[in-house]
Order: structure tokens, then sequence, then C-alpha cells
């Protein structure tokens, strides 16, 4: 497994197990990560990978039966039942299904982001880089596969300059990329006062970044504040924060792998 999943799974297993709101979450999470990794794993194994996910499809066929059982094993009922529809649709559903979202993504599509997600990390890490994802490259959306932003994160940088400190992780390949630290994730929008910044005790280290401009938010990670945090586990850890912000009229740039 890689030093990635590992870090991944390790943090989900850590939070699960602590007194919170967000366990029946965390728990299936870590599931989904041990998944994820056996996926990562088996792709890699096979070193042909071209960039061209028709021409990869094949061993994301072959492995997405056994992240189908997962999430029927350990996920909540609604998608346990998708799971076994997608399940009984055959190769054909699958394919079409991971065609489909590769192309024109959606944050409420789970199965093709929770597949394809290994696919993108290994193409990213391998330096292949898509060649049928024709997604628009904006300063907010990932430099290399076109995603949107799942969580940011502060760290500290060498350098110290203010637009080295934050980085955003891609929903689809999971890779960081750097970004301006007072600047919306979504509209690009740079007025102090249309840019606020909401947090509970309860998660110090994490709060939501939320812009009046366009009404959208996304989690910030402080990893000045806990190093060891993992942001794409830590903002699950941190669900109750999603329902604040629903509470008051932001909507997620995008949504994460439990629906928040």
């Amino acid at each position: 497994m890689t030093n990635f999943w590992d870090k991944q799974i390790q943090r989900a297993d850590q939070l699960a197990s602590e007194p919170s709101g967000s366990t029946e979450l965390l728990l299936f999470y870590a599931q989904l990560l041990r998944a994820q990794a056996e996926t990562y794993e088996y792709l890699q194994r096979g070193k042909n990978l071209s960039g061209d996910l028709k021409q990869d499809l094949p061993p994301l066929i072959d492995i997405g039966p056994y992240l189908l059982r997962t999430v029927s094993t350990y996920g909540p009922t609604l998608l346990a039942t998708e799971a076994l529809e997608l399940s009984q649709a055959g190769e054909q559903g699958l394919q079409d299904t991971l065609l489909s979202y590769w192309t024109n993504p959606s944050d409420i599509q789970f199965f093709p982001k929770v597949i394809l997600q290994p696919y993108a990390r290994l193409l990213n890490e391998s330096g292949i880089q898509p060649v049928d994802r024709e997604l628009s490259h904006s300063e907010g959306k990932c430099p290399f596969c076109g995603g949107n932003p799942q969580v940011s994160f502060l760290q500290t940088r060498e350098s110290g300059t203010e637009s080295g400190n934050r980085d955003l992780i891609c929903t689809t390949c999971l890779s960081p990329w750097e970004f301006r630290r007072v600047v919306c994730a979504n509209c690009g929008e740079e007025r102090p006062n249309k840019l606020g910044y909401f947090h509970s005790p309860e998660f110090d280290h994490i709060r939501i970044e939320a812009c009046e401009s366009c009404k959208h938010y996304i989690k910030g990670v402080d990893l000045t504040r806990i190093g060891f945090a993992q942001p794409l586990v830590d903002e699950i850890y941190a669900a109750p924060l999603d329902l604040w912000a629903r509470e008051h009229g932001y909507t997620k740039i995008e949504l994460n792998l439990v629906g928040l």
C-alpha cells in the first residue's frame, strides 16, 4: 500500500475510535479507503495505463465489483441498494457509468467517483496526463485533471509567502495544488468583506471558508495546528460544520464521498 493511502486509513481509523457524531461516517469511509487502496494497487500492478479511460477500462471493470461489494457490506441502506443495482447492470452498465462521469462529473454520482479516484490518483503520480477529459482549467480547478476542489488546507512553507500557505485538494485525483489564501475557491472573489471564516471549538483546526458573493463554501484544515491531520479525512470528521453551512444558506463546492 502506498504511503498516501496508509495515512488516510490510519487517520480515519483513529478518528472513528474517538467519540463524535461522525463515527459512523468515518467507519464507512475507512472501509472505502481500504477498497480504494486495493484498487490503486491492482491498477498499479498492471503498469499499462494510457490516460485514455476507454482504453484503461478493463482493470477498472475487473475491480469494480469489489468496490461495489464493499459498499453493499458497509454502506448505508440507500447506497447498498444502488450498489446492488449497479452490479446487476453488468459490465456494460458500469462502463457507461464510468465514462459518463469522467467527461461530465457530478458530485452526487457516488459510485463512479469512488472507483475513479484511485485511477486518477495513479495517473497523477505516474505523470500520465488524462487525454479524454476536456474540462475547464481555471484557477479553482485542478491543473492536472480539471476536477473541483474537495477541501483546502494550510501548511507552513519555507518561503513564508501568503500565496504559498494554502493548497486545494482535487476531488478526482486527490492531489493538491497551490492556491491563493484570501480568495474564494469557487468564484475567485478577493474582497475580504465578502469572505467569511467560521469554526467551532469542537473542531479547532477546521473551518468553513465561505463566500458571500457566490454563497459557496469549502472546508479548510489547518495543518499548522495539527500537522498529522489528513484533510480528506478530517473534513469528514467535521461533518457538523457542513450542516451549519447548509442551514446558513451556503452550498458546498463539492460534496465528499459520504455526501456532505
